[in-house]
Order: C-alpha cells, then structure tokens, then sequence
C-alpha cells in the first residue's frame, strides 16, 4: 500500500524564485491496485512518481509504502519513461536480463524468467536483435518486461506510450493489461489520454493547474476485462469519458501560477 500524507513540492530556481510544483497532495492506492494520473501539463506529475521512487525528496509530508518511507529506499519501484532507455550495446534478450544480473540471480534462473517475459509480449525470434533492429512497439514492450523483470514491488509509468500511433498503442495497453493480471502488481500510471486511463485503471485521480492539487479521485464504474475498441461503443463509456473530460477541461484553462 502506497501512502501519500500532505505531500508537497517546492523548487528553487537560481535567482531564488520558488516554484511551487504540487501541494498538499494526500491519497492512498493500495496493493494490485492499478490508479492513473492525470491533468494539465505542468501539475506535477512526472515530479509525484519521482517522489515515490525515492529520487526526489518531498519539501513536506511524507511517501509511505507498507507503513516505510520511501526516502533513501531505492530498487523497490520499476520506473519507465517515456524516453528510450533501452542499452544499444545489448540485445533483447541482454536488455531483459540486465536487472537480474544485477541483483545476483543465478544463470539458469535468469533464463527461464526471461524466456517466460520474451514470449508473453510476443518478441519471440527477437531475442538475438539490438534495439535499432526492432520496431517502436518492439523497444517498448521490451522496456516494460525490462521493468518487471527483476520483480518490483509496484511500477511506475510515466507516459510510456504516448510517443506510439494508435494501434500500437492499444496493443501495448493489451500487453500492459495482460501483464498486470498475471503478476499482480501495483501500478501508477501517468498520462494525458482519457482513453488510455479509462481502459486501464481501477481509478484515476485528477490534478489541478500548477500549483497541482488533487481535484477528484474517479473510481472506473466498468468491468474488466476491458479494451479500448469495445469501450469506446458503449454508452457508460461515453458518460464517463465526457464526466472527467469536462472537469480536466476546467483546469486546462484555468491560467497556472509558475513563479512566486
């Protein structure tokens, strides 16, 4: 259980200016949960997964995981960007291991996990090939097993696929789906697609403009399993689309305040 008591983020600029990124930010998402993030750009967002990484520092409050703070804890969150973080000088199969390597486990264990991750997302074949041999869709489901392979406790999605077309990228979220049922993780994901968020969360909170506060928390009132073609035919999805459409909408326009 993830748990966030009165966080807020202050940032100091070099001629003494304060930024004031998020504030007061409290919520709880618990274990196996999957929550998304969003609202306008600027709110915080990018900078709310740093702190419950343990990258960053909150300026007040505190980040709490099973009743532990986060500060100074590292290697307990899987983290992807947006970004290619994926190591040229290694294949597929070198990329998806990496983490395992590091954490000491055995040759023989590693293969079974990674032949296991390879073949659930589909890169059969492609276990010998380096990045610039394979497609966006490919480097992007590779960076995700490469994030689950070593077994973190929760993950972290930053806009993973916002970079992808369209149908890529309801395949990715089909693959992101899959995974998540079968390991049972917790997952906090970022992004700016309504759409994206509807077809995969159990809820999603809305921030407000900069300085970003949480506006509302949305519990996903539709069944699982879910996809985004079959959402997008039915009325309810329709009706909760245009709910959180026009809430975002307000803070969308709403000027934010960047200096003080």
């Amino acid at each position: 259980m993830i748990l966030f008591e009165n966080v807020s983020k202050i940032f100091t600029s070099l001629d003494g200016a304060t930024i004031t990124a998020f504030k007061e930010i409290s919520l709880e998402v618990k274990q196996g949960e999957f929550v998304s993030i969003v609202g306008p750009s600027g709110c915080g967002k990018t900078t709310l997964l740093g702190i419950i990484s343990g990258l960053i520092k909150p300026t007040h409050g505190q980040v709490l995981v099973n009743q532990q703070s986060v500060n100074g804890r590292f290697g307990w969150a899987g983290y992807m960007t947006q970004a290619d973080t994926l190591l040229p000088w290694r294949t597929v199969w070198g990329n998806t291991e990496i983490g395992l390597e590091i954490n000491g486990m055995p040759k023989t264990e590693r293969q079974k996990k990674v032949t296991k991750l390879i073949s659930q997302v589909g890169l059969n074949g492609f276990e010998n090939k380096y990045p610039f041999e394979i497609s966006g869709g490919m480097k992007k489901r590779l960076d995700l097993i490469r994030t689950l392979a070593y077994d973190p406790d929760v993950l972290l999605l930053d806009e993973p696929f916002a970079a992808l077309d369209c149908q890529t990228r309801e395949f990715l979220q089909a693959d992101l789906l899959r995974l998540w049922e079968d390991y049972k993780k917790t997952i906090i994901f970022v992004t700016h697609d309504l759409v994206e968020a509807i077809t995969l969360s159990d809820r999603i909170f809305l921030m407000t403009s900069r300085p970003g506060t949480i506006k509302k928390e949305y519990r996903v009132p539709l069944s699982r399993p879910r996809s985004t073609f079959d959402l997008q035919l039915t009325e309810d999805f329709y009706e909760f689309h245009k709910q959180i459409r026009i809430d975002l909408k307000e803070e969308v326009s709403r000027p934010s305040r960047c200096i003080e």
